[in-house]
């Protein structure tokens, strides 16, 4: 059985090394590439004009075309990348906006399927790739509906929207006039969104039920008994020196009447129609395979997520092998501590015993900041480039804290912000202090602050590159980076390491368990016990997570099939390299061009070796 075990783990590690960008299609021929047609949307064919126009030129003005035709129908992306029209408005998702935004993704990815991706530089390999991947990914959602499901079971678009407050800027009066002019927007946005989810109630594609329990009071946190004590109000309460006594004033009043018009009774709307009609027609089924089309729906997000063509069958064996190999390495652990009982005793120990946990938010965020504050002072031993962007250290806001995982990266909005290590502070008794060094390193650095800075940091490369996240590549150096801190000293306390194997182990669950509810009909409840009995997790934090999984298909694959393609690309570099191989420069070259597709990062470590080798 080991030896049967072992083979089926070296052949699928063989699939994951030889994955190519799911879905992708290279046409041969230089000569000829779609553009599309602004009437109409539809692709149309040209020539080439000549041979003095090269192949990296074409697709550099068909790619540039695309990105600011994008743009065009996405005010925050454009807002986002310092577009200044949009600013006003907030996404339309009328059925005309709906169907001209599928018509238009469709036209821009067969534009880019026909270019001859092989004649490209490798800079502009890279860049087909990630704008492929981004609107392919956009209309695969676009296709199997998922504006009719605008929610997960952390939030949805309504809580999105409390992220306003945040990246506002008011430098001028056009700044503040933008900003009101986006809360009287409201009213018409959620109408929008609700009228879809009826859509969705209708042909039984809506969130299952199972997962919206106390959804609600995400939205009824919202809802403020004043307009001053909105989040939305918030940007108003600064100095605001540029403009004079009275038009602060003014401006302040006119805020408070939009927010009382607008902003509150949406919310208002919204939570009487979540409490009234969309959650007791909920369906009761929790698998995306029992939704209309939702197997086909689920291979497309999975590979998405993955950037690979597996299977979930495929991916379902790797975490089962995954799992057992962890477990073995977590009983390792329990025997060096001298534990005398099972393995579910030992876990039923971690959960409970008062050591383990914070008393206080304020002492679990001085413990986190610690932690960061020591792997700061490692990371020149492992990186050659270091962001200049600083970060900091937050809790996860009070009105989605209840049901948010529990910590999350959130990257600046704009060049004068820090990104932020959110760390979740409600309920203390379910946040095990031996799982904060893997959180720490995983979040902050050498995690996602690090890897995220520094590919936004990077320069001569087009905007949809920098500030695009491929989940396999940016949670799977989340995975990589909390096993990084062996090598730097840290998870010196057998406990802590067992938090460690706990995260390792969270994520191989997550390929158990996501593939085995939305594709193989297991129940919520086994895949509660089974993530349960195999990680030292708290239950609030295991019924959290696969709420997030049922709610959010496919998404949690992302994180451990990239990490295994990282530390196997490691290996490979290790073994060819001997005496020459440098962990510095071989994390340089991991994240030299931003966060790609997992066959690019494989092509990159390849030559990477070679050239090395020469």
């Amino acid at each position: 059985m080991i030896k049967r075990q072992k083979r089926l783990t070296i052949s699928l590690l063989a699939v994951l090394l030889s994955t190519t960008l799911a879905s992708q299609t290279v046409v041969a021929g230089s000569e000829r590439f779609a553009t599309f047609n602004e009437q109409n949307g539809e692709p149309s064919t040209v020539l080439n004009p000549s041979h003095s126009v090269s192949v990296d030129q074409e697709f550099e003005r068909v790619s540039g075309d695309i990105w600011e035709s994008y743009l065009a129908l996405s005010p925050m992306t454009a807002n986002y990348y310092g577009r200044d029209f949009g600013a006003d408005k907030l996404k339309d998702v009328s059925a005309d906006a709906i169907q001209q935004k599928q018509t238009k993704l469709n036209a821009w990815v067969k534009a880019l399927n026909s270019i001859n991706v092989l004649e490209l530089s490798e800079q502009n390999q890279i860049n087909h790739s990630i704008l492929f991947h981004r609107l392919n990914g956009e209309l695969m959602g676009y296709r199997y509906k998922s504006y009719l499901m605008p929610l997960t079971s952390e939030g949805g678009f309504h809580s999105s929207l409390a992220f306003l407050p945040r990246s506002a800027n008011f430098k001028t009066t056009v700044d503040i006039d933008n900003y009101l002019a986006r809360l009287e927007a409201f009213d018409t946005f959620f109408s929008q969104n609700i009228a879809w989810m009826k859509k969705g109630i209708e042909i039984g594609f809506t969130q299952p039920k199972a997962v919206l329990k106390g959804y609600e009071q995400s939205i009824s946190a919202l809802i403020s008994k004043t307009p001053q004590e909105s989040v939305f109000y918030a940007p108003f309460k600064q100095a605001l020196p540029f403009l004079t006594p009275e038009q602060r004033d003014d401006y302040r009043q006119k805020a408070a009447s939009i927010i009382s018009q607008s902003v509150t009774p949406s919310y208002q709307a919204y939570y009487d129609f979540m409490v009234n009609e969309y959650i007791p027609n909920a369906r009761e089924t929790i698998g995306i395979s029992e939704v209309p089309h939702g197997r086909a729906y689920y291979q497309t997000q999975a590979e998405f997520y993955t950037t690979t063509t597996m299977k979930p069958e495929e991916i379902h064996q790797l975490g089962l092998e995954e799992v057992a190999r962890i477990r073995n390495e977590m009983q390792k652990i329990i025997d060096e501590v001298g534990f005398e009982g099972r393995f579910s005793d030992f876990l039923t120990f971690l959960r409970t015993d008062p050591q383990f946990y914070a008393t206080t938010g304020e002492e679990l965020l001085i413990e986190a900041s610690f932690i960061a504050k020591k792997m700061d002072a490692q990371l020149p031993k492992l990186f050659e480039t270091l962001p200049r962007t600083p970060y900091g250290i937050q809790e996860v806001p009070a009105h989605i804290a209840p049901k948010y995982t529990t910590g999350r990266y959130v990257s600046p909005s704009k060049d004068t912000d820090p990104g932020y290590y959110w760390v979740n502070t409600y309920a203390l008794e379910r946040r095990p202090l031996y799982e904060l060094e893997a959180l720490t390193l995983h979040e902050a650095v050498p995690g996602h602050h690090l890897q995220i800075s520094l590919a936004k940091e990077l320069t001569g490369l087009p905007e949809y590159r920098t500030g695009y996240y491929i989940s396999a590549f940016g949670e799977g150096w989340g995975l990589y980076a909390e096993w990084l801190g062996l090598e730097v000293g840290f998870y010196q306390n057998p406990y802590s390491n067992f938090g460690r194997l706990t995260y390792e182990m969270w994520r191989a669950t997550r390929l158990v368990v996501d593939t085995g509810m939305h594709v193989m009909g297991w129940s919520r409840e086994k895949a509660v016990n089974f993530m349960m009995e195999n990680s030292a997790l708290s239950a609030h934090n295991i019924n959290t997570e696969v709420d997030r999984y049922i709610s959010w298909p496919a998404q949690a694959l992302s994180y451990k099939i990239g990490e295994i393609k990282i530390k196997a690309l490691r290996r490979h570099a290790e073994t060819a390299l001997g005496n020459d191989f440098d962990v510095r420069e071989f994390h340089h070259q991991v994240l030299k061009n931003g966060a790609v597709p997992l066959a690019q990062l494989e092509r990159q470590i390849n030559e990477y070796i070679e050239q090395k080798k020469k």
